[in-house]
């Protein structure tokens, strides 16, 4: 039960960030800070492929296997992030939470 709670809020979450990375014309300044500008589209999409591939993993284990270990991997370089271009450690921490619940749901799922 843990597991299917923790996939619908990866779902939601990484769907919004992901829209958001898309559109939003904060994330273009946020990714021109990050000096990652030419990758903002690559991880709204990215966002949003994992955010599907979390609700098709309802019924495909492998799918889900593999959107949860690259949703964590793409937070654990968005914590990398926060620390190499030296924002405060409260910034990194909805990336590592997020990476945290990713990594939960690919080992709840070995």
């Amino acid at each position: 039960m843990i597991r299917i709670i923790a996939q619908a809020v990866s779902i939601l979450l990484f769907t919004w960030y992901g829209f958001r990375s898309l559109f939003s014309k904060k994330m273009v300044a946020e990714f021109q800070r990050y000096r990652l500008d030419r990758f903002r589209v690559l991880t709204g999409v990215l966002q949003v492929a994992g955010s599907l591939g979390i609700l098709v993993g309802y019924v495909s284990r492998p799918i889900l296997q593999l959107s949860a270990a690259g949703l964590a991997v793409m937070m654990f370089l968005g914590v990398l992030t926060r620390f190499r271009i030296k924002d405060p450690l409260y910034a990194a921490i909805p990336a590592f939470a997020l990476c945290l619940l990713n990594l939960y749901i690919f080992a709840a799922t070995l």
